[in-house]
Formats: structure tokens, sequence, C-alpha cells
């Protein structure tokens, strides 16, 4: 196949650290930052800590992808996803 990519393995999370009090949310933070060089990663979240040390995000909209970049290129676009960050939408590390 011509321009195909290698599969790589694939790790997912979702909401990993939701129910976690901060210093285990951080360890469960760490743990996923150590294992995912060379893996696809994708997780789930409200956390403003993990979307930001994110390489691309993906924002759905009823299912639908409405925007995807990186945070600061999202937040600068003013699109949906500035206008959930601005609002307080999601949570930061407490």
């Amino acid at each position: 196949m011509r321009g195909a990519a290698p599969l790589r393995p694939l790790t997912s999370a979702d909401e990993a650290t939701s129910a976690l009090d901060a210093e285990s949310a951080r360890n469960v933070t760490e743990t996923i930052n150590s294992v995912k060089a060379g893996r696809t990663t994708i997780i789930v979240t409200h956390k403003l800590e993990q979307m930001r040390a994110a390489d691309r995000l993906i924002v759905l909209d009823h299912g639908r992808i409405v925007e995807t970049g990186s945070f600061d290129e999202l937040v600068r676009a003013r699109g949906h996803f500035s206008a959930l960050a601005s609002a307080g939408e999601w949570e930061s590390a407490s």
C-alpha cells in the first residue's frame, strides 16, 4: 500500500481522572504520559491540564467533529471550543 502509515498500538482513557483526588489524578496523568510514546492515545476528558498536554484535540458537538487543533489553536479560533472554555465548562486541576 502506497502512503499507508504503519499501525501503532492504541491506548484509550475515558475520564480516567474524573473521580480522583488531585494527587491520584496527577499520578494517573504521569502514567498516561509515560506510556503514550509511540502510541496513538485517545483521552476523553473535562480536565484542562490534560487538554493542554494533548498534541491535538478533537471537539465533538452532538457526535460530530466540529473543530480540531491544539489547545492554543482552538482558543485562538474563537469557535465552539473557545466558547466552552471561556464559559468555564471544564475543570481545572485542584
